[in-house]
């Protein structure tokens, strides 16, 4: 999946100091010249079957992921063009916007990392060095799955549950956010899972649980070693 840092823009940065409030960091999310674009996925839509299946997957990237990439694009756009005219106070009330389209952007393209399928070595367990901050962080990875599951099933509405890095002191630690808030400031997300309805409905309905216990069958553990050692 390519990958590439955006650089805040005047009109970004207009925006930004009229609203004195903080926004999602986009550094990890796909954009070409300047746009957000919808990534790629590394695996097929029905590669992770039956766990999560082929119909969800395809409604939930090239649908609802789109969706944040457009709506990104249009608020930044939208920011771009007040700038132009003088007009700070609109530029400055499409920050929520940013920060809604702009983390489900960045949500979801970490989302899609963190998953793959068993030829791709998803599922089973961390090891090395991830494997021994778990264990130091949280007791075992048993207990992390199940405060993973607790916390997610405690989400009320929309939200993420993620297991991030303080970049300051190396701890892990399990946090939730809601809608599509993005982690910022000193944590370094690692997983995140997505608890939005549309991540799960089609395939387990009401059992949300049944979702969360699934999930774990297709992490991709490489990948969140990846991060957990920047």
């Amino acid at each position: 999946m390519s990958s590439t840092l955006l650089r805040s823009t005047p009109a970004l940065r207009a925006a930004l100091r009229a609203r004195a409030a903080p926004v999602a960091s986009l550094a990890g999310a796909s954009f070409v010249r300047g746009k957000a674009t919808l990534p790629d996925l590394q695996y097929d839509y029905g590669a992770l079957e039956p766990y999560i299946s082929g119909q969800i997957m395809e409604l939930h990237h090239s649908k609802h992921h789109q969706t944040y990439v457009n709506g990104l694009n249009t608020a930044l756009e939208t920011v771009a063009e007040a700038e132009s005219n003088g007009d700070y106070t609109k530029a400055a009330s499409q920050a929520p916007l940013i920060n809604f389209h702009g983390g489900g952007h960045l949500n979801h393209s970490l989302f899609w990392e963190n998953l793959a399928p068993a030829s791709q070595n998803g599922g089973g367990e961390p090891d090395g060095a991830l494997a021994k901050a778990i264990t130091k962080d949280f007791g075992s990875f048993d207990t992390l799955r199940k405060q993973t599951n607790a916390a997610l099933a405690g989400i009320q509405g929309s939200g993420w549950a993620w297991i991030v890095k303080d970049k300051t002191s190396g701890t892990l630690s399990l946090v939730t956010r809601a809608n599509q808030d993005p982690i910022t400031g000193n944590l370094e997300p690692l997983l995140g899972i997505d608890a939005w309805e549309h991540a799960y409905y089609l395939q387990y309905q009401n059992r949300k649980a049944e979702y969360f216990d699934a999930i774990w069958n297709v992490v991709n553990w490489k990948a969140v070693a990846s991060r957990f050692e920047k």
